[in-house]
């Protein structure tokens, strides 16, 4: 829940000193997630007795008044958005010089984790995971608040309520300091905010951006959960920069041979150099790849097989999809049972 991979770490100094103290009320218990611009801790809330996660960020971004002023704005933005699969932000505030988040606590894995362990998903699962992600971002995008750093670490994936639903998804870390950064100095020329395998060709270039970079960012992710790869790898930096801005996307049945051609078209309009080009929402995108994917089958689920479920944290397995004898889905389209 931290900030991306391709950030400089935090100094770790009087961060490292926080563990065991309390902040704003809050029992620093440890540290989860560390990037350039803030660390976060599994802490308690001590005035309602519940763990949270604790995003501290760094101590000079608190000097700045006009990052102070945004960040309080945009913290209260987030706040009010109320999603299943948004983690709620609780509380946001300044204390002793710390600029602070909290947030619920969701125990399980990020996406990231998932990908590491399985590799490329079925179908069913993805679908299931991108539809659930989908809804969060088109709603945080209905209250003008735009994510900009989409990857899999910013998805948290926690045990289901029950066979139909195996696994639960959490958007979480909106870009609340990124977007701050980007207004207020903290970013200079050639710089630009969101992680670099998932990064729109907007943000690179420095253009203004609105809900349909995160429709690139969530197909750069969507494309890794289904090829096991985002679409653009490249050796260095600077060369991924460019394959963002000028190179076509390389066509997902290249790595996914199992899937229809027509899903093709669809990941390249969600990939689209130009935001006029991309699907106008990010439920329109699941929608669409959903359709092209199984057709004759609902745009807003896949049916499953019936089969035992085991928790998250251990397998991803699908279950009962469909009251009654569902129709039957082609080959590809069938969950697979992993149990490691």
């Amino acid at each position: 829940m931290a900030d991306g991979p391709h950030d400089a770490p935090l100094p770790a100094g009087r961060q490292a000193d926080l563990i065991g103290k309390r902040i704003a009320g809050y029992l620093v218990e440890a540290e989860i997630g560390r990037g350039g611009m803030a660390v976060v801790y599994r802490a308690r809330d001590l005035r309602l007795d519940r763990t949270v996660a604790l995003k501290l960020l760094a101590p000079e971004l608190a000097r700045n008044d006009t990052f102070r002023k945004r960040f309080t704005h945009e913290s209260r933005v987030a706040a009010a958005i109320d999603h299943p699969h948004i983690v709620p932000v609780f509380e946001a505030g300044e204390t002793e010089g710390l600029l602070y988040i909290a947030m619920r606590y969701v125990a399980g894995q990020d996406l990231r984790a998932l990908l590491n362990r399985e590799g490329p998903l079925p179908f069913a699962v993805a679908g299931r995971i991108a539809a659930q992600v989908a809804s969060a971002l088109d709603a945080a995008h209905s209250h003008d608040l735009v994510h900009r750093d989409v990857k899999p670490g910013n998805i948290l994936i926690a045990e289901g309520t029950d066979p139909d639903h195996p696994e639960h998804a959490y958007l979480t870390d909106f870009g609340l300091t990124k977007k701050s950064l980007s207004l207020t100095g903290f970013t200079t020329v050639g710089q630009f905010v969101g992680t670099l395998d998932y990064v729109a060709p907007e943000q690179i270039s420095g253009r203004p951006v609105d809900g349909r970079c995160d429709v690139y960012g969530f197909a750069c992710v969507v494309h890794e959960m289904l090829a096991g790869a985002p679409p653009f790898e490249r050796d260095d930096d600077m060369a991924l920069l460019w394959a963002h801005q000028f190179d076509a996307p390389p066509p997902l049945t290249n790595s996914r041979p199992d899937l229809p051609p027509e899903a093709d078209a669809v990941l390249a309009k969600a990939l689209a150099k130009q935001p006029d080009d991309r699907y106008a929402s990010c439920g329109a995108f699941v929608a669409a790849l959903r359709a092209a994917a199984a057709p004759g089958l609902p745009a807003t689920g896949l049916p499953a097989a019936a089969g035992p479920v085991t928790r998250v944290d251990t397998a991803i397995a699908a279950g009962a999809g469909h009251p009654g004898p569902p129709p039957e889905p082609p080959e590809w389209a069938r969950p697979v049972f992993r149990r490691r």
